[in-house]
């Protein structure tokens, strides 16, 4: 049955069509056929149920989680750190792909002067506590948009810099030379990785799917994901996380940040590898007891205003 073609829905961004291709790539490479279908919006897709019977809520996600419900695609390629902690009734995780560079960088115009009052520009609350957090006498603004839209936003503006994924611009190739790596603030859950979904009674292109897995990322993501949707609880909020394996061990750190920055707690832990399947959800209720419940009150109320 090798002979079916596997439809691989992306978004069409360009990033997101060069992780659709790298995986249709290794999929060729192990003898399957595939077709890569670039899905625009939900518009004109129909279905029998309303979109929350089946739990979608991604912003990112929703439209490929539409498209494969539907059946006009057979697996969908996500950077796994936009893919809500709860998947879609019906719709499963196949494969971690190995994660590459999870590292926030500062993209700038001109080398900044930190100790000056600066505005630093990123669309991810993630970010901008952190950095709040780090400086609390600069400024942050909003900004979206794909990487190619922020990075010419942020030459046509005199911001101190906006902050990016490295693993973005490392796979379009298009990091600028003036950056620097922000190695004190901590990722996103997942960030860095690819994540590919299925139909969970879509046997072949689940077992084709499963091949490309990588176990050390799976883990890792595992134990991330697992600590934020511990401590999100429905709620979007400034949450960092990062698991790294050291031989036989896993090193853990996390945090979570009140929206301006003020109140940060952070947890470091290592363990050994053996021990990982309730790893993230203990360091996140250990956040939670050392004054996270708080944290995540304010946060809410300050979402709701």
């Amino acid at each position: 049955m090798m002979n079916k073609t596997i439809r691989i829905g992306t978004r069409d961004s360009e990033l997101a069509l060069w992780q659709a291709h790298t995986v249709e790539k290794k999929l060729n490479d192990l003898g399957y056929s595939t077709e890569v279908i670039a899905i625009k919006s939900t518009g004109d897709l129909i279905l029998d149920k309303p979109l929350y019977e089946f739990g979608i809520t991604g912003i990112f996600t929703k439209t490929l989680d539409v498209a494969m419900i539907s059946g006009q695609v057979d697996i969908a390629v996500h950077s796994m750190k936009d893919v809500p902690t709860a998947l879609p009734k019906g719709i499963i995780q196949s494969a971690v792909l190995e994660r590459e560079n999870p590292v926030d960088i500062l993209v700038f115009n001109e080398t900044p002067d930190f100790t000056q009052p600066l505005t630093i520009a990123t669309g991810s609350l993630r970010r901008q506590a952190q950095w709040l957090h780090h400086y609390p006498h600069h400024q942050v603004t909003d900004l979206r948009g794909n990487v190619n839209t922020r990075l010419q936003k942020l030459k046509d503006n005199n911001w101190g810099g906006a902050i990016f994924a490295a693993a973005g611009l490392e796979r379009l190739g298009i990091t600028p030379e003036n950056h620097i790596d922000l190695d004190w603030m901590i990722s996103a859950p997942a960030q860095g990785a690819m994540v590919v979904v299925t139909m969970h009674d879509d046997f072949f292109s689940t077992e084709a799917v499963q091949k490309l897995n990588h176990r050390d990322t799976e883990i890792c993501t595992h134990i991330e994901r697992q600590f934020l949707k511990t401590l999100e609880g429905g709620c979007t909020a400034p949450i960092g996380a990062l698991a790294q394996i050291i031989g036989n061990e896993i090193r853990f750190e996390g945090m979570l940040c009140a929206l301006d920055g003020k109140d940060k707690i952070q947890i470091e832990k290592t363990i050994s590898m053996e021990h990982y399947s309730d790893f993230g959800s203990e360091c996140a209720k250990e956040i939670l007891q050392n004054g996270g419940e708080n944290v995540m009150d304010k946060i809410r109320k300050d979402l709701n205003k």
